[in-house]
């Protein structure tokens, strides 16, 4: 399984750049299209500090630069990424590989492997259109690492045990 290496983080305080040309595909309805594929398919729950917390009530301005809150379970501590800033950093060309390839819990990867190109090329203009805000997250901390941040535990308890395969 190949792991993509795209944990950044949240700083409310960083300065704010100018947002970036979002291509020449970005026609509103493209950029309407992404910002409601973004809204309806959870993306702001992780990765939008505060808004599950606040029921979805975050300024747009802050949508999507990441959560300094790690994720912690038997793969590690992961971190949701600022996705600002990722998509800076990418053509859509590599943000469609990324987009269809593995990563680490409990980041639904499958999601994203399994929406049409439209949709994944609609939401990578709508979050360029933003422009690059935040800083990077905290890194990746493997299995009995020491954890440096608030961190979420994701490990199931008390789960019934599966019988023997026969």
């Amino acid at each position: 399984m190949r792991i993509a290496p795209t944990r950044f983080t949240l700083c409310l305080t960083a300065a704010t750049a100018a947002p970036a040309v979002a291509g020449p595909n970005a026609d509103s309805a493209t950029l309407a299209r992404g910002r409601y594929v973004v809204t309806t398919s959870g993306c702001n729950d992780c990765h939008t500090a505060g808004y599950p917390e606040s029921g979805g009530k975050v300024p747009e301005a802050v949508w999507l630069t990441g959560n300094p809150v790690g994720f912690n379970g038997p793969w590690g501590t992961t971190y949701p990424a600022n996705l600002r800033l990722t998509v800076q950093s990418l053509s859509e060309d590599a943000w469609m590989a990324r987009a269809r390839s593995a990563m680490r819990p409990p980041m639904p990867w499958f999601s994203l492997r399994d929406m049409s190109d439209a949709d994944l090329r609609a939401v990578y203009r709508y979050i360029r259109s933003l422009g690059a805000s935040g800083v990077a997250a905290p890194a990746y901390v493997p299995p009995g690492g020491k954890i440096a941040t608030p961190y979420i535990e994701f490990v199931p308890k008390n789960l019934p045990t599966r019988a023997a395969a026969r």
